[in-house]
């Protein structure tokens, strides 16, 4: 330590304040490289802590020390350090940061910055290809790792205008060095700074232009596309090589020359300099690049690199090209690269198949192939070893098995595709079809593929072409990426559905895809990194290319037309012909593959037929098989013919083989001929066995049927085995080559035909001996009498199994038939004698002679000289005797509890008083009360035995009751009966159970007892608390409670249950449910052995507190201006949500609604009684925005809000929102092509989308024509119309609800149209005169335009004249008929009148028609020919009135003001007769006719000379007077039928009521006979009757069911049925036993609410989940058509029938339907066997069948097992199907019914009869005879009016008027007819 102006600084090295690190000079490229350090002074009176860099180039330790000293201002003596500064000075480095402080612990004053650099680890560059060449599939990955060197080379050559040659040594000779591996290539070589960014690890191609690696070549331009993408740019990221270089050795040496350097570039990098550069700490990431002419080799001094000399040597003569020489091959590499050289080469052409082949690769097919498609590329690669071993040389153009050759020449047809990715991404596709060819598939196998397992789910899928292999192959710039494949994509994927195209076809196919660079790959070329996510991508677009033209197609469809024409095309398959069957073949080992096989007749096979019968050979075959055919078989679902691959035949003769022999149909062989096979096959068949030759050595022979006594010897036998040609053999001769021969034996039977059956005496096998063949010796066991049969049977020796058939023939067999009698007597025995007797029954014992073997002797004349055995003993058993008395052991009295059972010991005695046994010996007993049948005993074995009662069982016992009980044997009449007294006391058991609520434990006193079904109302959602229970006996004393007993007590409303509790006789808290929705039932219950109780109650939930205010209302939209058209109902519920009587009808005077913009006035609060709600009406908002409004509603403490959607109002104004410019100028029909577009608004300026409104378009004036297309357009959804007006348009008008919604008006300027003739003016002398037959007037026409002016210089050609007879047409155009113009000018001759018309033709299609010329409508003065005359005559025409009958009436009409006459001018012939008027109240006679005469006035016409007149006959009324009494008497007439029709209704009424009365009252006397007591007295009985058989134990379920009641649950399935028979009920409850406690529910939500609330625990059954076909009318499965295929025992009958369903019956259907479905209850098993037989024989399957004794048969027909047999009722648990009610009940309250309707009607008799009375009364009352005689007067009214009526209402008319009118309407004058009015018109007629 040093001090200097008493301060102490200290320079601390090594600390953790001073970090030295190394600097990698040199990375640069500076040969001076610059050192500085950096020092922070950090003394405490510097405060800012000053950065200083110094410049120590050139310096040692104490220059430094000096520097710092100066630079720091510190004396250099006045320092010294605590360390070692030769340390320091050794570690003082470039960019060292360094502390100067005052102590070395002292603490910095400000944060430092220390400058640090990190370069990686060596091993970064040298490890690098060991994790990135890693093994896939089985394959070594070394191949690929000169696959990298390979891709650099394709780069460098890219540019190359001849042949691209790559050459691959593997220099392996130790003689001339260490092993090494050379890759050297043509290429454009490589610059020294080229090189250098070679070395730079992951120095892409696309980063050397940035910075300090900037190359001296241009940047990176990518190549232009390319077919396939085969642009040889695959040298990539700067990885591949250094990767690939240090993964094969441990050194590389790059020796590279340029294009135009004479100098040659060498480049070391090993790992050895590495690790010598880190250990002498100089830079790792630097070296040198050595610069040498070419061909000198002076700088290699190494010996073990001498093989470089020769390399260098052959630098000579070449332009340029790179060497990459590494050496430090690892050994494993070494053995892989030697011994699998075929291996990895064919790896090597499989990667660049198509750089080596071309673009259509290798295909050896081809005749030819195209300049553009060959290659230039060529790959060598060389293997040299030590001598003696020969080099290896192949070129990679020459190797003709990798992959891509295989797929490319075992294909037929190609499928070429295209896809296109939104990355520029481009891949061409080609999908190659692999044919089969008859019997093979020609797809190739891969060597690398997994192999297929016989375990393997897909084995059908992997016996195929391509199996479960991927269909595509990935190059990426022309280069396979070997790890990635594409299995699929969606338009080639296997078929789920059978299509057209056999699914096999679908293996057939191989593919690859060819991608450019666009697609991101591994830097070690292993694998794509998303390839076939984009391919997948529904953005991605496929195509189809065709003859190199890409085709916008559905690909799908393409490619399965595609496949579809290889199969038919291409595909050599077996047609199938004469489908006969399906079958299942169960010789296949494989179950899955043993069905279905479709069965065919005959085949079609490579141009031959081959059918069944036809003589076949197999070839290939381990042994060659000769046969016929039987079938063949194809595997799958087939019908008819069909072609498919592969398929079996079935062969025999079975005589061959011992077997039909199944071979596949490729083993065929289809060159032999019939004749051959035929021969081949009788040859094997002739050295088959074919009879046996037996002879007898010893000269004994027996013959057939021969007869000797017991012991005569049999034998010996000699027997040869022959074949068809007569050779004596001991095998069977195989056909099977290579197989082992079958050996024969003899076997010899000798079997005795007893009486009792065949029993075989002798049996004896004798193998085959090469001396005496097959020898049996002597037999001499054959001493029982009887007939005999001998066998010599040839059997065969397998499996040790002595088979007497071979290939389902007998071998070769011999049978002698012969029979033994007895012998001579030689003793005597005694014969069969009783043993086991009886007291008092005689016996007898019999003698018998027998001769040796004990044979009885039977001849008649017998010679006993002495025989051996002359005395014998015999012992007897004496039994019992027969029955003779009946003993019961227990005397009386007997005492027995009711309900239990009781036994009895019984005894039969003999008359000795023995006990005895004898056959049916059976013990009943009779009289026991509850049993139905008699109780029995079996005795027949031991005279004894116990006789058990059934529970003797009283009905509400009350006291003690005696029984006598009769005991007797049916079968012994002799045998008095015996009777014994039985005393039966009420039990001890339970026999009653009462449910009662205790609010003090310790009370005494109940607070409430709940009686049996009693319905209790409670708030909803709260408990009902402090329930008990009470047990009682039969007596009605209380039973103590018990854990045991407890744990029998049963309640719905709760799963767990604490014993506990129980025990202490308290029930679970009862949860009222929360919902006031119906009642809901609740059950306490007891079971035991035999004793069932309960008792039930229901709970009514009634609401709780009033909690919330619900609004409802149905309408939630309003428009703006308009009241809500729904109601609002308000009402108070409680915290669930029932609703509940709060709300009075006062409520509503303080109810409040409060919302936005709320018109409050017409709001509008009614109280409703019915509901206790209150109505909100008249809902209406004030204008303003459209939009959401929340409606808040408040009523004291309550609140509640709804939401309304006010909407736009009703639709009012119609604005124009776009379309053309105004002011609009518009050439007359010419159109405006700008549309108009409108918008709908409401009053308020609020847009409306009403889409009912409709616009139209309309003029201003009639003038202006609208020729729109669309006259009138509907609103669009935003309320807008939009308008294209062809030509004009003014105005908008819109409609709503047939109101108008005027629009806006758009104002035009018509411009009118100077060249278009709208119109033709005619002009002529109107005072000219036309003679008949003269000539026409002069007429000028003129054409005028649409402005007015005169259009000239038309062609006279196109105006024509027309002229008609007649009036004019009325229209612009002539008459129908008027077509020919007029050509001359020349009047008609006839006289008449005449209407001229003129018309231009515009066009061949438009003609412009001027007015029509003629004469005014009058009628001329005619002459006596009736043409028109006095058109010179002028003077007056006088109008008169006259009668018709000719007489002079002075009574006759006037004209209007009071004139008998009226004048009318006479001019030129005319006049005009206009308004002629009668006079009202005119004189007259009213209906009389008269005639109006009109009489010309005209000078020169006097009496002399008349003009006659014309006369118009007419009828006159008088409407005034006739009308005015016609009124009165209709409204008369009127308040008569008024009246009448009220008396008549009256009446009417009281006849149908007095017979309806009356037909009562008949049936009412019937009745009376009916006494109301007695009805009354047999109704309480019958009640009484019906509530005893209702409290009857009978059988229930005891599951607790506590959901049964909640929303959509039926409840548990053991609650849901009843069964009456106690066994059937048992055999069905074992049956569903796994689900009898599920609980069933109507909807899926219920289920998963009692599923959550159990946490899984119970089964649920949702019925809207359950799938069920209703087949209850489906019969038996006996019955076919209605007729039984056989007759069934056991009375089946289907077990769901036998289900009783209380309630839900429907549902219940549906759940038993599903769980039973149709299984069926016989008898007993027997019976379930003989039907489950007769069914299943009738090809009809059987369904599971329950017998009632508790057997059951599956419906796969197993039965027997502990599985299939129900248990005693007893240990089902109470887990079984309850008991319904007695049939007697339902009786009796079907009776009590009618009663009580019978009581009703005798009420309702007298009631009527008391109406009957008091109606007949009132009819007969004064006031009703009154009534009677007003209508009667009233009728004679009415009927006087209607005639007055009929006669003067409407006049009629006289048959000489009718004859007038008509004639007159001949003669073409008006008909006369008079209208009805005020003011009376006659007639308006011309003159």
């Amino acid at each position: 330590m040093a001090e200097s102006e008493g301060v102490t600084t200290s320079a601390v090295a090594n600390s953790n304040r001073t970090h030295i690190s190394q600097s990698k000079n040199g990375v640069n490229g500076s040969d001076k490289p610059h050192k500085s350090v950096v020092i922070f002074d950090c003394r405490p009176e510097r405060h800012d802590a000053m950065e200083r860099v110094l410049d120590i180039n050139g310096l040692d330790f104490n220059d430094f020390l000096q520097v710092v000293s100066k630079v720091q201002g510190i004396r250099g003596e006045r320092l010294r350090y605590v360390v070692d500064m030769s340390s320091l000075s050794e570690n003082l480095q470039q960019g060292n940061t360094l502390h100067l402080l005052q102590t070395e612990d002292q603490i910095l004053p400000v944060a430092t910055k220390e400058h640090i650099v990190f370069l990686p680890h060596y091993d970064t560059l040298v490890q690098s290809g060991m994790y990135e060449y890693y093994a896939s599939e089985g394959q070594n990955s070394l191949p690929y790792a000169f696959a990298e060197l390979i891709d650099n080379a394709l780069s460098a050559t890219s540019h190359n205008t001849g042949v691209r040659t790559i050459d691959i040594r593997l220099l392996f000779d130790e003689s001339l060095g260490k092993h090494a591996v050379v890759i050297m290539d043509n290429g454009c070589g490589m610059t020294s700074k080229q090189l250098n960014n070679w070395a730079v690890y992951r120095l892409s191609k696309f980063s050397r232009e940035s910075g300090m690696f900037s190359s001296d070549h241009a940047g990176y331009v990518r190549p232009d596309p390319v077919a396939r993408s085969l642009n040889s740019d695959i040298s990539y990221f700067g990885v591949g090589g250094k990767q690939a270089v240090f993964y094969i050795g441990q050194s590389t040496r790059m020796i590279t020359k340029p294009a135009g350097s004479p100098d040659v570039h060498e480049l070391i990098i090993s790992k050895e300099e590495f690790e010598r550069k880190e250990r002498n700490k100089e830079d790792i990431y630097s070296g040198f690049i050595r610069n040498r002419k070419m061909a000198d080799s002076s700088h290699v001094r190494d010996d073990e690199e001498r093989f470089l000399h020769g390399l260098i040597a052959e630098e000579v003569g070449k332009d340029s090209f790179t060497a990459v020489v590494v050496t430090g091959i690892q050994p494993e590499h070494v053995t892989f690269l030697k011994q699998d050289f075929h291996l990895w080469t064919r790896e090597l052409a499989h990667l660049y198949h198509y750089y080596i082949h071309g673009l259509n690769g290798n295909d050896m097919k081809a005749s030819y192939r195209n300049s553009d498609c060959v290659s230039n590329i060529d790959i060598q690669i060389s293997l040299l070893e030590k001598f003696p071993k020969i080099p290896r040389m192949v070129n990679l153009r020459e190797i003709d098995n990798d992959m891509q050759t295989l797929y490319i020449n075992t294909s037929a047809d190609t499928f070429e595709f295209k896809a296109c990715t939104d990355v520029d991404g481009i891949v061409e596709g080609i999908l190659r079809y692999h044919p089969f060819l008859y019997d093979r598939e020609t797809y190739p196998e891969d060597p690398y593929a997994i192999p297929a397992t016989e375990e393997d789910d897909d084995s059908i899928v992997l016996n195929q072409a391509r199996g479960k292999r991927p269909i595509f192959e990935c190059f990426w710039n022309g280069r396979l990426i070997p790890y990635t494949t594409v299995s699929e994509f969606d338009w080639c994927a296997w078929p789920k559905k059978t299509g057209t195209v056999p699914a096999e076809c679908y293996s057939r196919f191989s593919g690859v895809l060819f991608t450019n660079d666009r697609f991101q790959v591994s830097t070690n070329k292993l694998t794509f990194m998303d390839l076939e996510l984009q391919l997948k991508n529904k953005e991605t677009l496929f195509t189809r290319i065709v003859n190199g033209q890409e085709q916008r197609v559905k690909i799908h469809k393409e490619f399965h037309q595609w496949l579809k024409t290889c199969h038919e095309k291409w595909d050599k398959q077996v047609k199938f012909r004469g489908f006969k069957r399906t079958i299942t073949r169960t010789d296949v080992t494989t179950k899955k593959m043993q069905s279905p096989w479709a069965t065919f007749s005959s085949i079609e096979w490579d141009g031959r037929a081959y059918k069944a019968g036809q003589y076949v050979k197999s070839q290939k075959t381990q042994p060659i098989f000769f046969g016929s055919v039987i079938q063949f078989l194809l595997y799958g679902d087939h019908e008819g013919d069909v072609y498919a691959t592969g398929g079996q035949v079935q062969v025999e003769p079975k005589a061959l083989y011992d077997d039909i022999k199944t071979i596949p149909i490729s083993k065929i062989d289809r060159v032999i001929t019939n004749a051959a096979i035929k021969k081949s096959i009788d040859d094997e068949l002739a050295k088959l066995p074919d009879k046996l030759k037996v002879t007898w050595p010893e000269g004994n022979p027996w013959t057939q049927n021969d007869v000797r006594p017991a012991g005569t010897p049999l034998g010996p036998l000699h027997v040869e085995i022959l074949n068809k040609k007569g050779e004596s053999i001991s095998r069977i001769p195989s056909a099977m080559q290579n197989t082992t021969r079958k050996a024969l034996s003899i076997e010899l039977k000798v079997v005795w035909h007893s009486p009792n059956g065949d029993v075989e005496t002798n049996s004896h096998i004798a193998a085959h001996s090469a001396k005496w063949a097959f020898w049996f010796r002597t037999m001499e066991n054959l001493n029982k009498l009887g007939k005999y049969t001998l066998h010599l049977n040839t059997i065969l020796n397998v499996n040790e199994s002595n088979a007497t058939v071979w290939a389902g023939n007998r071998l070769p067999n011999h049978t002698l038939d012969f029979s033994i009698t007895e012998g001579s007597a030689e003793r005597f025995v005694v014969g069969t004698v009783n043993t086991l007797l009886h007291v008092g029954v005689p016996f007898h014992i019999p003698l018998e002679l027998l001769d040796e073997y004990g044979h009885p002797v039977t001849h008649k004349n017998m010679v006993l000289p002495g025989l051996k055995q002359d005395s014998q003993t015999l012992k007897i058993s004496l039994l019992p005797g027969n029955p003779d008395s009946l003993k019961v052991k227990q005397e009386d009295p007997i005492t027995v509890e009711n309900g239990t059972s009781v036994s009895f010991d019984v005894e039969v005695h003999d008359v000795a008083g023995n006990v005895t046994a004898h056959p049916k010996l059976i013990i009943s007993c009779q009289g026991i009360p509850g049993s139905t049948s008699m109780v029995a005993v079996d005795c027949s074995n031991t005279g004894a035995g116990t006789l058990v009662l059934k529970p003797i069982t009283f009905k509400n016992i009350a006291g003690d009751q005696t029984v006598k009980a009769t005991f007797d044997i049916p079968s012994q009449k002799s045998v008095a009966p015996v009777q014994r007294d039985l005393r039966v006391v009420p039990s001890t058991r339970v026999s009653r159970l009462e449910v009662y609520s205790q609010e003090d434990e310790d009370s005494l006193v109940d607070s409430m007892v709940l009686r049996d079904k009693e319905k209790i109302d409670w708030t909803a959602g709260d408990l009902l608390e402090n329930l008990h229970y009470r047990l009682y006996d039969e007596r009605g004393r209380v039973v103590p409670l018990s854990e045991e007993m407890a744990r029998r007590i049963k309640v719905n409303w709760a799963a767990d249950v604490s014993v506990e509790e129980l025990a202490q006789g308290k029930l679970p808290n009862v949860p009222v449910p929360t919902l006031v929705k119906e009642e809901h039932f609740y059950q306490v219950s007891y079971m035991e052995e035999l004793v069932s109780v309960d008792t039930s109650f229901t709970i009514v939930p009634r609401p709780d507190e009033p909690k919330h205010m619900k609004a409802t209302l149905s309408e939630s939209t309003v428009r703006m201006g308009e009241v809500l058209s729904g109601k609002i109902f308000l009402q108070l519920t409680d915290q669930y949500g029932n609703k509940t009587q709060m709300l009075t009808a006062t409520c509503v005077d303080s109810l409040a609604v409060d919302a936005e913009g709320l018109d409050k006035a017409s709001l509008v609060f009614t109280w409703q009684e019915s509901t206790h709600s209150m109505l909100v009406t008249g809902v209406r908002f004030n204008p303003g925005f459209p939009g959401i409004r929340e409606l808040n509603f408040t009523w004291r403490d309550f609140a509640e809000h709804v939401t309304i959607k006010l909407t736009a109002g009703v639709p009012a104004q119609l604005k124009l929102v776009d379309g053309p410019q105004e002011p609009l100028q518009v050439l007359n029909e010419q159109g405006i092509q700008t549309p108009f577009l409108l918008q709908l608004f409401d009053e308020w300026g609020n847009p409306s989308p009403d889409q009912r409104v409709v616009v139209t378009l309309k003029t201003s004036t009639p003038a202006l024509k609208v020729k729109s297309p669309v006259n009138s357009q509907p609103i669009d959804k935003d309320g807008k119309a939009s308008f294209v007006v062809d030509h004009y348009a003014l105005e908008f008008r819109g409609s709503f609800n047939k109101k108008p919604i005027h629009g806006p008006a758009v104002k035009l300027t018509i411009i009118p149209d100077p060249n278009k003739p709208v119109k033709l003016v005619v002009e002529y002398n109107t005072n000219s005169v036309f003679p008949a037959g003269g000539t026409l007037t002069v007429f000028s026409v003129s054409v005028v335009s649409e402005e007015g002016s005169t259009i000239k210089n038309l062609n006279p050609a196109n105006m024509s004249m027309l002229l008609w007879k007649g009036e004019p047409s009325g229209t612009s155009r002539p008459p129908s008929g008027v077509s020919s113009p007029v050509i001359d000018k020349v009047i008609p001759d006839h006289v008449g009148k005449y209407t001229i018309q003129f018309v231009l033709c515009v066009d061949k299609t438009k003609g412009l028609w001027s007015h029509q010329v003629s004469s005014t409508s009058t009628r001329w003065l005619r002459d006596m020919y009736n043409n028109s005359a006095g058109l010179e005559l002028s003077g007056k025409v006088v109008v008169t009135i006259k009668s018709s009958k000719g007489s002079s009436d002075k009574n006759l009409p006037l004209f209007e003001g009071k004139v008998k006459s009226l004048q009318f001018s006479l001019a030129n012939g005319e006049a005009q007769i206009t308004n002629l008027f009668i006079m009202e109240n005119s004189p007259g006679q009213d209906g009389n006719e008269y005639v109006l005469l009109f009489r010309p006035s005209v000078p020169g016409y006097g009496p002399k000379n008349p003009l006659a007149a014309f006369e118009l006959p007419f009828r006159f009324y008088n409407d005034v007077e006739n009308r005015k009494q016609m009124s009165e008497l209709t409204k008369k007439k009127d308040q008569l039928k008024q009246t009448v029709d009220i008396y008549r209704s009256l009446f009417d009424t009281n006849r149908q009521l007095i017979t309806e009365l009356s037909s009562r009252c008949s049936i009412s006397n019937v009745l009376q006979n009916w006494l109301f007591g007695s009805i009354d007295k047999v109704i309480s009985q019958k009640t009484a009757d019906a509530e005893k058989m209702k409290l009857q134990t009978r059988r229930v379920c005891a599951m607790p069911d506590p959901f049964r009641g909640n929303l959509d649950v039926l409840g548990k399935i053991g609650h849901l049925a009843l069964v009456e028979d106690d066994d059937v009920a048992t055999v069905i409850s074992w049956h569903l036993l796994g689900d009898i406690d599920c609980v069933v529910t109507m909807t899926t939500a219920a289920a998963r609410k009692i599923y959550d609330d159990t946490q899984g625990k119970q089964q649920v059954m949702p019925l809207d989940t359950v799938f069920w076909r209703k087949n209850s009318s489906r019969p038996l499965p006996h019955i076919r058509n209605g007729q039984d295929s056989f007759r069934p025992i056991g009375n089946p009958v289907f077990a769901r029938d036998l289900l009783i369903f209380p309630e839900n019956a429907e549902n219940c259907h549906i759940v038993f339907g599903n769980l039973l479905g149709d299984t069926i209850l016989t008898d007993d098993l027997d019976s379930a066997n003989h039907y489950r037989k007769g069914v299943v024989q009738s090809k009809v399957p059987c369904p599971t069948l329950l017998t009632r004794q508790g057997d059951r048969i599956r419906s796969n027909g197993k039965f027997g097992g502990l599985q299939n047999k129900a248990p005693p009722i007893e240990r089902l648990r109470g887990q079984v199907f309850g008991a319904p009610l007695p049939k007697d009940y339902h009786t009796f309250m079907g009776q009590i019914d009618l009663l009580q309707q019978y009581r009703l009607a005798m009420e309702k008799s007298r009631q009527v009869q008391e109406d009957f009375d008091s109606h007949m009364q009132y009819l007969k009352s004064p006031e009703m005879v009154q009534k009677e005689e007003e209508m009667d007067e009233q009728e004679k009214q009415l009927k006087d009016i209607e005639t007055k009526l009929g006669t003067s209402s409407t006049p009629v008319r006289t048959p000489s008027a009718i004859g007038v009118k008509r004639s007159l309407d001949k003669a073409g004058e008006s008909s006369g007819m008079v209208t009805k009015r005020t003011r009376r018109k006659l007639l308006k007629q011309d003159y």
